[in-house]
């Protein structure tokens, strides 16, 4: 059950599109401030229309979100990243068609698109995402998307000021992202609300930057939940009608409160604009995620290691359930905590923990929310009988990641070569089409300007030796690179493999 990454691309769902708000023009994002606002909401009875439905209380619009939005202007943030560009080109614009000689025409040109002159191969395309503040000592949210791949990272506050940012953590799996800022002063911040009490039809406020025609909002009510829009294994996403469009990626979606219930991510559009369907990854998704990259810079979740499917009517007759339920087991994957403990291919995991599984959607949330080591209770249906199995999960293959990029909050004086490792998985074998033999460990980012960027290293290559020796583990890697610290040497030389040709780089040490 490994994810597909979330990407700033279209995504095709049910034969439309849906897109990523990101937009490469300025955005700004206004967060909720930690205190709330009095309610203004009024309640009316409607009447039934039928006699066997009950009467129904129902939120009235508050007459403005006027005193709201003045609370939040504080927290606002725009980030604008730098993305390398190898040719001419310009960031996707809004699909907009204007008569000649409108002034519209002229306005959404130059501030939808920026555009990188020919003939510059390092030219770079900026692109802007929102964010907003969590902690009074610089933390930002934002999607992974406004981020992923970026240069420098630049936050901009609501009063003008701009700085620096550095990824905390990031993870591709949730589209979730954290900044950090460093600035003397204390930051007003924002703190998370509860989206499982959000109901279907309650009010939401979204606010942003769409196509960079500055600080918007935009108010509506919470169209359904549970949305899988087949972006990751985590999807859940709640579907809004508040408009929201290219340009409100990682900006705030808060309740009538004051409280952010979601973080605002895609759009489902045939042509890239607003047409009332939007989606927010939930708070209670979002926050212990944000939790976890702040305190560690990444995510670690439990592995099962099984492929599954959901079950239909058909397959539950032939298997002789009586409910649509569970998760079929389609294949077993070779050494995985699954075959360890026994799960077959044909199982139905009927549970999980001691929790029922809906469906094939609702296993990996659980997997995931389980830690690495744990001993975990599953009960399969196999040949018509239920079975109980004792799993002790493994950690997600390809998320062991070792930042090398900079030190924990105790600068240690580490070398720092600038990129992020993981251990080289059969999954990410058979993803980058490498042989079963295959050794080393897999660079999975490269820091913008750092040694390993400044001397060719890319996501994806593998480093196969340090010196004369051969790595298999990113725990390898760091430590013969602090050794090479140690023993006062200015480089440390690799052995790179890419596209199935292998050459030597020496990288220079830099200091923490």
């Amino acid at each position: 059950m490994n994810g597909q990454r979330i990407k700033s691309v279209n995504r095709r769902v049910t034969g439309k599109q849906t897109m990523f708000a990101t937009t490469a023009v300025a955005a700004a994002v206004i967060a909720v401030l930690h205190f709330g606002m009095p309610s203004q909401n009024a309640n009316a009875a409607v009447a039934p229309v039928d006699k066997n439905i009950p009467s129904a209380s129902v939120q009235i619009a508050p007459p403005s979100f006027s005193k709201l939005i003045e609370a939040v202007q504080p927290a606002v943030v725009s980030i604008a990243s730098s993305h390398p560009q190898t040719r001419g080109g310009m960031m996707q614009r809004p699909d907009f068609e204007f008569p000649e000689g409108s002034p519209f025409k002229k306005f959404f040109e130059e501030h939808s698109q920026r555009q990188v002159p020919e003939g510059r191969p390092n030219g770079e395309m900026q692109a802007m995402g929102s964010g907003f503040i969590v902690d009074p000592d610089g933390y930002i949210v934002t999607n992974n998307h406004v981020v992923e791949g970026a240069g420098e990272i630049t936050v901009i506050l609501h009063d003008g000021t701009r700085h620096t940012a550095k990824v905390k953590g990031r993870d591709p799996k949730t589209d979730l992202a954290l900044l950090k800022i460093e600035t003397s002063e204390e930051l007003p911040y924002v703190r998370f609300g509860d989206s499982e009490k959000a109901k279907v039809g309650d009010w939401v406020v979204a606010v942003g930057n769409p196509f960079g025609l500055g600080g918007s909002v935009s108010a509506g009510i919470i169209s359904a939940r549970g949305r899988d829009i087949q972006s990751g294994p985590y999807d859940d996403y709640l579907q809004i009608d508040a408009p929201i469009n290219r340009g409100n990626s990682g900006g705030p979606l808060f309740d009538a409160s004051g409280k952010v219930v979601g973080v605002n991510t895609a759009i489902f559009s045939p042509s890239g604009g607003n047409i009332g369907i939007g989606f927010a990854i939930p708070s209670t998704l979002a926050e212990p995620v944000i939790a976890e990259l702040k305190s560690d810079g990444r995510v670690a979740r439990g592995w099962l290691g099984v492929h599954i499917q959901s079950i239909d009517e058909a397959l539950a007759e032939t298997m002789n359930l009586d409910q649509e339920e569970g998760a079929l087991v389609s294949s077993v994957e070779p050494g995985s905590p699954a075959q360890r403990s026994g799960v077959k291919v044909g199982d139905v995991i009927l549970e999980f923990g001691g929790e029922e599984v809906e469906d094939a959607r609702s296993l990996p949330r659980m997997v995931a929310d389980t830690d690495k080591g744990d001993t975990v209770s599953v009960t399969v249906w196999r040949d018509g009988k239920r079975e109980s199995l004792q799993v002790i999960l493994g950690s997600l293959p390809g998320e062991e990641t070792v930042a090398i990029t900079e030190s924990r909050d105790v600068d240690d004086g580490a070398p720092k070569l600038g990129v992020s490792l993981s251990a080289l998985s059969a999954e990410a074998k058979k993803h980058l089409k490498l042989s079963d033999d295959e050794v080393g460990v897999l660079i999975v980012d490269v820091l913008a300007d750092s040694p390993a960027a400044r001397h060719g290293l890319q996501r994806g290559d593998i480093i196969s030796r340090i010196g004369q020796t051969t790595v298999t583990k990113p725990d390898e890697v760091v430590t013969a690179v602090k050794q090479a610290a140690k023993e006062k040497h200015k480089t440390v030389l690799l052995l790179i493999k890419r596209d199935g040709m292998s050459r030597f780089v020496a990288v220079p040490l830099e200091q923490a």
